[in-house]
């Protein structure tokens, strides 16, 4: 339970990015165009990889990944676009500990999920006789469940100890969302103990699943290696060219976030880090999981064809019909 009794301030000011009225206006342009353009493109990506010929582990991961996008946008952007035309930016105590936990949750379970997506590129590459028995239908929904079980439970604890700190003013955050480092920067009491418990949850939740899938791409490398034909090699790293971006992007942002001193941390960087896992990668997976596979290509063509047939099929109907 969040203790607002120990603190002085009953709400946040979140300053967002600019002042100037005609750069809020630019912005919520911007990032009106991007959200929507997050919400179709992982749309798209759930509808196309429910075609049966898509019926494969890998697939399955990456539908829920989109899902998890679209979850992990809704959190931060919907409120950031209200703040940019409302002239009271000021958000509780409860609904801003509410937005950082869900933020940091689903972070958490995008973590765990693509160190899972990892494991199913290393047993499709390095164990491909055994891939059906090992990525049973069971067994990748366990793996789904399981990532996002660890998100909602590990920062439960942290959120409730963050949130239970005094804060005795200024409540003026210099950000456009509730997130852990302007919030401990707020606080009139010591965070030095609360720093040390964020760091090993970081090198847990984010660090520690990333050696993993530094150690299973390293094996997949030298697997892909030995593979004689140069057509095997070249598809053998296109299937993991795309999950290998996205980890890049995601955990090379989460790691300078929640894994560098807090003496490095700043206003302009942190949320520009933030804005890139937040906003950029949710945009940008869609474009890197399709534009590089050819079955989700060749799967989102035949929709669009089928939607066309229906199309003409319609229009053929209300032509006799009018006759």
């Amino acid at each position: 339970m969040i203790r607002e009794n120990q603190s002085f301030v009953t709400e946040f000011i979140l300053l967002g990015f600019s002042r100037d009225p005609s750069v809020q206006c630019l912005l919520f342009l911007i990032f009106l165009f991007m959200y929507v353009f997050i919400l179709l493109g992982n749309v798209t990506i759930i509808m196309i990889v429910t075609d049966s010929l898509l019926q494969k582990p890998m697939y399955y991961f990456i539908r829920n990944l989109a899902f998890l996008e679209i979850c992990y946008t809704s959190v931060t952007v919907p409120k950031m676009l209200v703040n940019f035309w409302v002239e009271n930016k000021s958000v509780s105590l409860f609904a801003c500990a509410t937005q950082m936990y869900f933020f940091i949750f689903l972070g958490v379970a995008e973590c765990c999920l693509l160190a899972v997506m990892s494991y199913d590129r290393y047993v499709a590459i390095c164990s491909p006789l055994h891939y059906s028995i090992i990525m049973k239908k069971k067994t990748c929904a366990y793996m789904v469940a399981g990532s996002w079980i660890i998100g909602i439970v590990s920062m439960f604890g942290q959120t409730v100890l963050i949130f239970s700190l005094p804060f005795c003013g200024p409540n003026r955050i210099d950000h456009f969302l509730c997130d852990i480092p302007p919030i401990l920067k707020l606080s009139c009491r010591d965070t030095s103990q609360i720093e040390i418990s964020v760091f090993i949850c970081s090198v847990i939740f984010v660090l520690m699943p990333f050696l993993f899938i530094l150690v299973t791409y390293i094996r997949i490398l030298s697997t892909i290696l030995r593979i004689r034909s140069a057509e095997g090699r070249q598809k053998a790293f296109s299937t993991c060219a795309s999950h290998l971006t996205s980890v890049c992007l995601f955990y090379g942002t989460a790691i300078l976030t929640y894994l560098i001193p807090k003496s490095w941390h700043s206003p302009i960087v942190d949320k520009l880090f933030a804005l890139f896992y937040a906003v950029l990668i949710p945009m940008m997976n869609p474009l890197i999981y399709s534009l590089r596979n050819k079955e989700m290509l060749g799967a989102l063509n035949k929709r669009i064809s089928r939607n066309r047939k229906l199309k003409c099929l319609q229009n053929e109907f209300c032509c006799h019909f009018k006759q």
